[in-house]
């Protein structure tokens, strides 16, 4: 890449930008104001809005969308008659779960053996600089040469849908040609992946209430029906023996039939312990692309350290359900819902409450925006060749824009390669990835101007 001027340009801004994520990374961005404070949020959704005000956007704002987030819009004009391009991430993060397992803290971004870490590292506030980045590159090398949209959202990792709703009701903002969403991954490092496929999610918490109150274990145990040990039946019928997602009416069994994903090669970036079995049937790229997939995220109940010897009366379970490309995430939450109601035993008294949905999406890649990304993926890796993938996470916009925009061709790239381990605690980016995957980003847009 030395020769090429973008890439020169690119190599040369890196500091800044490692400087710049430190900043953004340092906000606890935590879309989720019981945890963490509103302030964090709104800041670094300000250091966004005079970050794009810097590079020369116009019409920056920042955008109050009906879940109580905030999202980042700005636009920079291009040459007359040009296309509009719109590029996305998101400041949001998830919480950094154990602070106390990070070998770095969390959200002080920190560089070890070569690569970046701290919460929102590579999800997503890379993607915010990767944008940057490619702009940045473009001016110092002919201008930009395309309309530009940026939106940056506030609340993607909650899944509550503001943005999403606030572009229903402005359908015009983000209308553009061709939607590049920075919140993906390469297939590895160093192997350009463009993702094709999303699953969808749905987030239902499920409540289980068989007493008045807790009931002393020794007197009353034994005929006392106990609700955490209900709720703990419910959640064990989600799943057969060989650990395959069971939700009763829901389709379990498309397979996969682009890039595949060896036991092997999956083993070792989910750190699986040695011994320990994958779960499901299928091939691994079946599992986590073309299947549904259900998670208990957390479960409310008395902890081990103080717990007293009581039958408890109640227990709580939030529960997602990722939702493969071909069925409507609203139905998959019904199917869910009846399931857990069918499957409480003992006439437990259970309730269900829906509180985050997305739809699963698919790309077309055979749009005239894929070969100009594929020429650019090309020069900024050289020797390798762009490969489709699917991701097994959740973007609940993008059929919101596919929606809205059913002629906009939809790429999504980004930093969330395996050893990123986003989500988990010493999450993680590879610099060597944001330069390359910005570069890239760079010669697409010149590319299909062009084109």
């Amino acid at each position: 890449m030395s020769s090429n001027p973008v890439a020169e340009t690119v190599a040369s801004l890196l500091p800044r930008a490692k400087a710049e994520l430190a900043e953004l990374v340092a906000f606890k961005s935590v879309a989720d104001f019981a945890q963490f404070p509103r302030s964090e949020s709104e800041a670094a959704a300000r250091w966004i809005a005079d970050a794009l005000g810097a590079e020369g956007f116009t019409d920056v704002a920042l955008l109050d969308t009906p879940d109580g987030t905030q999202s980042v819009y700005g636009y920079l004009p291009g040459p007359e008659g040009a296309k509009t391009v719109l590029l996305y991430a998101h400041y949001d993060v998830q919480p950094p779960l154990d602070e106390a397992g990070w070998t770095t803290p969390p959200f002080e971004l920190t560089e070890r053996d070569g690569r970046w870490y701290g919460r929102g590292s590579a999800d997503c506030k890379g993607g915010v600089l990767m944008h940057l980045l490619a702009l940045r590159a473009l001016k110092a090398n002919g201008g930009v040469p395309v309309h530009i949209k940026v939106i940056v959202e506030g609340s993607e990792e909650q899944g509550t849908g503001g943005l999403e709703r606030y572009a229903e009701q402005h359908p015009e903002l983000l209308a553009a040609d061709t939607i590049v969403i920075g919140d993906a991954g390469n297939f590895r490092v160093g192997l350009p992946t463009v993702t094709t496929t999303l699953r969808g999610m749905t987030l239902v918490r499920v409540a289980v209430d068989t007493l008045a109150g807790n009931l002393h274990s020794g007197q009353f145990g034994g005929a006392a029906p106990d609700a955490l040990a209900a709720l703990i039946r419910v959640l064990d019928s989600l799943r057969a023996e060989d650990g395959s997602t069971t939700v009763d009416g829901l389709d379990a069994t498309a397979a996969w039939d682009g890039l595949e994903y060896t036991e092997e090669q999956f083993r070792a970036d989910a750190r699986v312990l040695d011994g320990v079995e994958l779960i499901g049937g299928g091939s691994v790229a079946d599992r986590i692309w073309a299947r549904p997939a259900v998670t208990v995220l957390g479960i409310d109940c008395p902890p081990v350290i103080g717990a007293t010897p009581s039958v408890q009366s109640s227990a709580r379970a939030l529960i997602s359900l990722r939702v493969p490309p071909g069925v409507d995430a609203a139905e998959a939450t019904k199917l869910l819902q009846a399931h857990v109601e069918a499957h409480t035993p003992w006439g437990a008294r259970v309730t269900t409450e829906q509180i985050g949905q997305g739809q699963p999406f698919r790309a077309d890649p055979s749009s005239p925006a894929y070969q100009a990304m594929a020429d650019a993926m090309a020069v900024a890796y050289p020797g390798e060749t762009m490969q489709y993938a699917g991701q097994g996470g959740s973007i609940p916009l993008c059929n919101t824009l596919a929606g809205l925009y059913p002629q906009a061709e939809i790429l999504l790239i980004g930093l969330s390669e395996p050893e990123a381990q986003i989500h988990a605690v010493d999450e993680s980016v590879s610099p060597e990835e944001l330069e390359r995957l910005s570069v890239a980003e760079a010669l697409f847009l010149r590319n299909y101007a062009a084109g």
